[in-house]
């Protein structure tokens, strides 16, 4: 077998698969080489590696030292007067001797050794690569496809084949997954565990969100609209804050675009999550009631020192500040930074009571739970239903009946 010129071309074939390029290749096969000839002819000896980067073909040259005959003590460092001299009779002591070694005298072992340590030259060439890649890729979004599904996390494969992982935690719970399916997810974490890397992925971050807004919106991606803070529920809700620097520029419109092309584009990848774009604004008034659109605030109460704001609405409009299981004021508090409580704002004439005032019939945890969803009345309360009561706050179906009959009874 011609083994000198076989090895470059299986360097060919690792080059196709691994992605690695020939200057790096050339590079590992030289090291791989020295490696092999300093254990073969000892530590001191002298060679000079060529790989001819036309071709492929490799040359490995020895060099020794030329020394008289009695002087010989080392063969792989040294070569006899009159042994050199069969080559060329202007030999002298002193002199250096230069000779071909062919990869056939290294013997079987020697050889096959020589393949394992290329082999494994090039995998860690490989995991460092892809390390790199993918460090340079983080909080950026990748394609891939779907190759395995576990009970814990999904197993994508790249366009190169290179493993990437969206562990169950970084998974929008509507989504549903099929193997061969093509799927979207931006780059959570690099990291080496047992040697190779592990690439996360994420499909819930608010960089996701933030990243394909800069897809569908060429506005942002080229500056005039900048994303100042999205808050979301994965699956479920999102309020993305923009500013424009351009005051020709509506943010809200061009985010939503024609009729919400562009919006619709993200929520479709996103399995229905509905998202809320807030034009941002310094004027903390205005910013909170933008927060808790749709509702309709009739007055605010800023407390700084305790990181709070009192929210006063007209009963009607509880319910939209409050959102389908909190979800609004939740992301709204999140969004300010800031601790919401909802009040509803009672006609001067209107014959109600507030809660606190039961507080030596009903346990203060249990009207905390009703204020916690914007009922602070004891009208309010009794203007919604047992299941709904029961599914808003943390109460059990007994607890609320027993109170709603307490409410009641202030009235008849």
């Amino acid at each position: 077998m011609d083994l000198q010129n076989n090895l470059i071309e299986n360097f060919a074939e690792f080059k196709e698969l691994k992605n690695i390029d020939r200057p790096t290749m050339i590079g590992v096969l030289k090291d791989v080489f020295t490696s092999t000839l300093l254990k073969l002819f000892g530590e001191e000896s002298k060679f000079d590696v060529i790989v001819n980067d036309a071709n492929g073909d490799v040359q490995i040259w020895r060099t020794r030292t030329v020394v008289e005959n009695e002087d010989f003590e080392d063969e792989n460092t040294q070569i006899p007067l009159s042994e050199a001299q069969k080559i060329d009779e202007d030999y002298e002591a002193g002199e250096e001797f230069s000779d071909e070694i062919k990869l056939q005298d290294f013997g079987r072992r020697a050889i096959m050794a020589l393949r394992q340590n290329l082999k494994a030259k090039i995998a860690e060439r490989e995991k460092n690569n892809i390390f790199l890649k993918y460090t340079d890729k983080i909080n950026e979004i990748v394609v891939g496809e779907i190759y395995q599904i576990w009970k814990k996390e999904i197993l994508i494969l790249d366009d190169e084949g290179i493993e990437l992982i969206l562990p169950k935690a970084e998974q929008i719970p509507n989504d549903r997954y099929r193997k061969g399916d093509t799927i979207r997810a931006v780059v959570i974490s690099v990291s080496i565990e047992k040697g190779s890397p592990l690439i996360t992925l994420s499909r819930t971050s608010p960089v996701f969100l933030e990243r394909l807004f800069e897809l569908e919106i060429p506005e942002i991606l080229d500056g005039l609209i900048t994303i100042k803070k999205i808050v979301r529920i994965p699956g479920e809700r999102a309020k993305v804050a923009v500013e424009s620097y351009d005051e020709r520029v509506d943010p809200v419109g061009a985010c939503v675009g024609m009729k919400g092309s562009r919006i619709h584009g993200i929520v479709r990848e996103l399995h229905n999550e509905n998202i809320d774009i807030i034009n941002y604004t310094t004027n903390t008034q205005l910013y909170i009631q933008r927060a808790l659109s749709p509702a309709k605030i009739s007055s605010i109460k800023i407390k700084p020192e305790e990181n709070k704001v009192d929210v006063y609405l007209n009963p009607d409009q509880v319910s939209l500040a409050i959102g389908k299981g909190g979800l609004n004021i939740k992301l709204a508090s999140q969004l300010l930074g800031m601790t919401i409580d909802v009040y509803r704002e009672m006609d001067e004439d209107e014959d109600d009571v507030a809660l606190d005032e039961f507080s030596d019939e009903i346990e203060q945890w249990i009207i905390d739970q009703f204020k916690a969803i914007g009922c602070d009345t004891a009208k309010s309360v009794l203007n919604l239903s047992v299941e709904d009561l029961v599914k808003r706050t943390d109460l059990e179906e007994e607890t609320v009946i027993e109170v709603l009959n307490i409410l009641k009874s202030e009235f008849e």
